[in-house]
């Protein structure tokens, strides 16, 4: 079992990647965060995130159930509890952490043999244009996010490795052979 954090700028792909590796790759599972904003059309509760109150959050964060938890985008938590590495352990599978430059940076911190992999976008016009064309937030979430996104950039050289997401298929591709890499210890 490896865990593997992907990280990289809001719009980038990191999600598209996560499915597809899921859809093709059984080895693998992703790990359910928490967080208190609200869920986007078509999220579910405990699939795509566990959506909890502020308050609930705060708890787990003092109670210790947290591996990794930031402050994202000025104003809503997101988290990994700590039990999902525990049920990708049982599952014995690799398990994908789909999280922002805070989080990865306490992952790696906590468990520096974590699978540290940025993914990058062909340019910054290109991602502002997938940020747009998502059509899931307003003109100010956007800014904020395109804000978040050069310090992010900037973060890239802390990671194992670094992929571009010119093409979905491939970069994704590029992860799984990354961690069965690992695995064999090459």
């Amino acid at each position: 079992m490896s865990l593997v954090v992907l990280a990289g700028p809001a719009g980038v792909g990191k999600g598209s990647i996560v499915k597809w590796i899921l859809d093709n790759h059984p080895d693998f599972m992703l790990s359910v965060s928490s967080t208190t904003r609200d869920p986007r059309a078509g999220e579910v509760d405990g699939v795509h995130y566990n959506f909890v109150s502020k308050s609930v959050f705060e708890q787990q964060i003092e109670d210790g159930q947290m591996l990794e938890w930031a402050q994202v985008h000025g104003n809503h938590l997101y988290g990994t509890p700590l039990n999902e590495l525990a049920r990708a352990e049982e599952q014995n599978k690799h398990l994908l952490l789909e999280i922002d430059l805070q989080g990865a940076r306490q992952v790696a911190e906590k468990l520096p043999g974590a699978l540290m992999i940025f993914i990058n976008p062909p340019s910054f016009e290109e991602l502002e244009r997938r940020l747009r064309s998502r059509g899931t937030e307003t003109e100010e979430q956007i800014q904020t996010r395109l804000t978040t996104a050069r310090t992010e950039l900037a973060a890239a050289g802390e990671f194992d490795y670094q992929l571009t997401n010119l093409d979905l298929e491939a970069c994704a591709r590029q992860v799984v052979e990354l961690v069965h890499e690992a695995e064999r210890g090459s």
